[in-house]
């Protein structure tokens, strides 16, 4: 199913039938501040293996991130975050960044493919937020497409003609960024970008 949703002001109703999918255990293609991503519920194992199939990875090798509503929600999944982290989080967030941390307790296992950090993303993007806000929990994240040449695809509708058997709802949030979100390896006191993308760190 595609379903349209205007980024300006995200429909209530529809997003309350998107959180009916995930809760129910529904994989989404959903629009962020960078490439359009695919993603369940952190906590529901089965949608997990049904990513992992379309991705063609196994669970053990697998390392997913997730989007939080903001950085409170954020704070929940990663140990204790200290005072300079903390701004550095707050000056970049939301965007399209994507920050390794050392997990909490509260992250799934079978997301973090035996290590003990996990990336988590906070998308300036209203469609992600109302959703987000509405389900309560995170939702994995990754990007449809990866290559070499960070080519992604864009259209919403040429999305749905290539996946509409593999998940169970597309949001139509319009053309999608070409470039992902900059990676950023906050595990150490040394700051380092793993990967170069839509954002541009301020340190």
């Amino acid at each position: 199913m595609l379903l349209k949703i205007y980024e300006s002001n995200p429909d209530p109703v529809a997003i309350r039938k998107i959180v009916k999918v995930l809760e129910e255990g529904g994989l989404i293609i959903y629009p962020t501040d960078t490439v359009y991503g695919i993603g369940c519920d952190i906590y529901n194992k089965k949608a997990i293996e049904r990513l992992c199939q379309i991705k063609g990875l196994t669970m053990k090798k697998a390392q997913f991130s997730f989007i939080c509503a903001d950085l409170s929600h954020l704070s929940k999944y990663t140990k204790s975050i200290s005072t300079p982290l903390y701004r550095l989080l707050n000056s970049h967030l939301p965007g399209p960044f994507t920050f390794i941390l050392p997990a909490s307790k509260e992250v799934p296992k079978n997301i973090m493919a035996r290590r003990s950090t996990v990336g988590i993303r906070v998308p300036d993007d209203s469609i992600c937020h109302a959703l987000l806000k509405e389900f309560g929990r995170p939702i994995i994240s990754t990007s449809l497409i990866e290559t070499e040449d960070l080519v992604y695809y864009t259209d919403p509708h040429f999305i749905h003609a290539k996946y509409e058997g593999l998940v169970d709802l597309i949001i139509d949030g319009g053309i999608g960024q070409m470039s992902s979100s900059t990676v950023v390896d906050c595990t150490s006191d040394e700051i380092e970008i793993i990967r170069q993308g839509e954002g541009i760190l301020d340190l």
